[in-house]
């Protein structure tokens, strides 16, 4: 369900018994190069987080294998004690070897680890919301995630985790972890390009089920489109803005992360998130992933 008692675009959301607001933040870079290690900037990490509070964001997207550790001590040195509004979500089910890469890490075992981990180092005794990776960095992958959702469905029976959403999964994934466990959120790479999860994002709307959408302008390999530079030239607006406030209207079960690390581009990105697009841009830009 959506209200509109928060000043910043788009209103809240509620996740379980979790109030969020639409416009959340992506702790992702601040992490590191290839969000590997410490980030070149602490202090300025540091403020990040602060100035994401102070603006009214009640929704930070993380994980303890974002550095590893890194962004979840981060968000602990700047932000802990937490206050009672704000809602951390976290991602369990990958891991990092020394190379940097992304190997899963979906075993139960690996999940309670993965937990234990993410409540060390926010520093809280349970975690809000717990995402399980179940595809690759961009898409899913094929066969059961019952294993690893049972799991996790154990340990919020322990008082662990709150709530449970899942990330970088099929339709049918969703609907076997929904056999399992009740599911407050689905995570997806998903922007004004990258369309196929259209079906999904409508269907959980209808059931009241947050969906983040993540690279909201293609991430690892940025979008180029001829069609969104000229909305946003239009506008006189930036590209990012464009295509965070046509994720706002898409549809009202939709979260943002966008993730930065620097103040001046996460205001920019709460600000820009507030544009209103006209039935002709959205028009326009629905053609993109057409």
């Amino acid at each position: 369900m959506t209200t509109s008692t928060n000043s910043l675009p788009g209103g809240t959301w509620t996740m379980g018994d979790l109030t969020v607001t639409r416009v959340g933040y992506g702790a992702m870079q601040l992490a590191g190069p290839g969000v590997f290690g410490p980030p070149a900037d602490h202090e300025g990490a540091l403020a990040v987080l602060r100035t994401a509070v102070e603006l009214g964001i009640t929704h930070i997207d993380t994980s303890d294998f974002y550095g590893p550790h890194v962004t979840n001590r981060i968000i602990k040195e700047a932000l802990h004690p937490y206050a009672d509004s704000l809602t951390i979500v976290t991602k369990v089910g990958a891991r990092r070897d020394a190379e940097g890469g992304w190997p899963h890490a979906r075993a139960p075992h690996e999940l309670r680890q993965a937990v234990h981990d993410n409540l060390d180092n926010l520093g809280v005794d349970v975690l809000d919301v717990v995402n399980f990776r179940v595809g690759g960095l961009d898409r899913p992958e094929e066969g059961s995630i019952a294993e690893g959702f049972e799991a996790l469905a154990a340990m919020q029976q322990e008082g662990l985790i709150r709530h449970l959403g899942i990330s970088t999964a099929s339709a049918e994934q969703v609907r076997e972890a929904q056999g399992i466990a009740p599911v407050v959120c689905v995570q997806n790479m998903y922007n004004v390009a990258r369309r196929e999860d259209d079906e999904l994002v409508d269907a959980l709307a209808e059931q009241g089920i947050a969906y983040v959408p993540y690279f909201p302008l293609g991430g690892f390999t940025p979008l180029q489109s001829s069609a969104l530079s000229a909305v946003a030239a239009r506008l006189e607006t930036t590209p990012m803005a464009v295509a965070l406030s046509w994720l706002l209207q898409r549809s009202p079960n939709i979260l943002l992360i966008p993730g930065t690390s620097s103040v001046a581009h996460l205001r920019e990105n709460v600000a820009g998130a507030g544009l209103t697009l006209s039935a002709e841009d959205v028009a326009e830009l629905d053609a993109i992933g057409r």
